[in-house]
């Protein structure tokens, strides 16, 4: 059986030569650990959602191929399993900063902006409610971790880990990005409320990697519905947060089983922001 080189809270990495073969399973992560229940198709939703960002992008990125005939597929893995849920990428050297964008006041952000009158050391005007939009959209980076929670860091912290011209490069493809997201997702009745990215250097040039702008590293809202001061209905796994959040989970134990009606709720809602988004059908039904 083949191992992976990386293996991630969702995705396995495997060397196949000159590129590697990334596989999005159906496991769902949250507060930084990896849930005991699998999501059916998640990871084909994942695969297909970044396909169809990666695609629709004016910026370089990772993608090679869906396509996996003519592959040799690494022992133990067969084309029916990865069908869906697998990207051939070009090989990068990953650039160790999460780079946030935040559309609107949530989350970590909210929490921050309560305790500091700030988000990432970005002051903003006080008296702003939960899920606040921003005038502009923020660049609020974090340190990447193996293991445990990532940390949210300045901006100068950035250039002091990684020097000034590709953290400006980071930020400004990165807002880049996220806005041309953000205004097609709103064409299709959906805030995108805030996303992550990875960036790697691929022969020298700064690029897109990973996953992108899908409901496990984004935050989808429907429009109609949207109404600042309280949380927001969503189409991703904040869903699953908060009803972890409802348990009594420490959240620094081994996190509980979820139950049928969650996952199915939260597969329910993955396949609804692809097919919002991309106006395709999810066809692993």
């Amino acid at each position: 059986m083949a191992v992976p080189v990386r293996q991630g809270k969702v995705r396995d990495v495997y060397d196949i030569g000159e590129y590697y073969l990334m596989v999005a399973s159906d496991r769902i992560s949250a507060f930084d650990y990896i849930l005991p229940t699998l999501i059916p198709d998640k990871g084909r939703v994942l695969t297909q959602i970044s396909k169809f960002w990666f695609e629709r992008f004016d910026v370089p990125n990772h993608l090679v191929s869906t396509d996996l005939s003519g592959i040799d597929l690494p022992e133990g893995l067969s084309a029916e399993e990865l069908e869906g849920r697998t990207m051939v990428v070009k090989k990068c050297e990953v650039v160790p900063i999460e780079c946030v964008v935040r559309g609107y006041l949530v989350g970590s952000g909210w929490k921050d902006y309560q305790s500091t009158g700030a988000v990432c050391g970005i002051d903003l005007p006080a008296g702003l409610p939960n899920c606040a939009k921003f005038p502009e959209a923020i660049f609020t980076p974090a340190t990447k971790a193996e293991e445990g929670h990532d940390e949210n860091v300045s901006f100068e912290r950035v250039v002091q880990e990684i020097g000034l011209e590709t953290a400006e490069a980071l930020k400004q493809k990165s807002l880049h990005v996220y806005t041309q997201g953000r205004d097609y997702a709103a064409s299709k009745g959906i805030i995108l409320a805030d996303t992550k990215f990875e960036w790697g250097f691929h022969q020298g040039e700064l690029i897109l990697i990973d996953e992108v702008m899908t409901p496990d590293s984004s935050r989808f809202w429907p429009a109609d519905q949207y109404e600042p001061g309280r949380n927001q209905l969503s189409f991703d796994k904040q869903f699953v947060r908060e009803w972890l959040e409802s348990t009594t989970w420490d959240k620094n134990s081994p996190p509980p089983e979820l139950p049928a009606e969650i996952v199915a709720k939260t597969r329910e809602k993955y396949i609804d922001a692809f097919e919002r988004l991309s106006g395709q059908t999810f066809k692993w039904r």
